[in-house]
């Protein structure tokens, strides 16, 4: 089996490692904002584009537009002050997976649900700023998240992958295999270290269940 020529990887839950704080941090923003949700309704829209996900938690109404970048912008300070104060720290393994398919001559991508902003606080705190993957697709590089398959599509083209059946999508959310599902990727990766669980998981369509992503390279060296 040829392997792929790109493999994209979500972030919080995949290549990093999830501590609560984005669900802590939309609980706090929502709350102040009025707007009180449980965890299971969070859990609904783990992987969406944060932006997207607390729209989707602000009752409609003609001030809807209004409270929800009210509540995001909320989110983004508590966000940043518990990434500040507790840290973030890489799932074992990522970075030399990264390594790994880089030497191989595979392209890395990484796509997230954050905006530009708060994914470049993150990535300066992981030291991942600068060479470390070829490609970075935040929320707001694309006119709608996941399970749309936009950002998939938006790291094809940074990378310059032209087909589906070479690329990879690697996710900890049944958001991101569906939209892995829906951009048609050739592989489409669930791993266990994140939001979901392998239950949930097995839910949607997907091509391989795997521990973490440490154990990805193993896909293809077993080819």
């Amino acid at each position: 089996m040829d392997g792929p020529e790109l493999v994209i990887f979500d972030m919080a839950g995949t290549t990093v490692e999830d501590l609560g704080q984005v669900p802590d941090a939309f609980t706090a923003a929502l709350a102040e904002h009025g707007v009180n949700v449980t965890r299971e309704q969070l859990n609904g829209v783990r992987g969406a584009s944060k932006r997207q996900a607390v729209f989707h938690f602000i009752p409609a109404g003609p001030e809807q537009a209004r409270r929800a970048e009210a509540a995001y912008a909320s989110f983004r300070t508590h966000l940043s002050r518990r990434f500040r104060s507790e840290g973030v720290r890489p799932v074992p393994g990522a970075v030399l997976v990264f390594r790994s398919l880089r030497e191989r001559g595979v392209r890395v991508a990484l796509n997230t649900g954050f905006d530009r902003e708060t994914t470049g606080q993150l990535l300066g705190a992981l030291g991942w700023a600068e060479g470390v993957v070829d490609a970075i697709v935040c929320g707001d590089d694309v006119a709608e998240g996941r399970p749309a398959p936009y950002l998939i599509f938006r790291a094809m083209e940074a990378t310059g992958a032209s087909s589906v059946h070479r690329v990879a999508n690697v996710g900890d959310t049944i958001l991101d295999l569906r939209a892995g599902y829906n951009a048609g990727v050739r592989w489409n990766v669930g791993v266990l270290t994140g939001a979901h669980h392998r239950q949930l998981l097995e839910s949607v369509p997907h091509t391989h269940l795997l521990p973490s992503v440490a154990e990805l390279p193993s896909l293809w060296d077993a080819a």
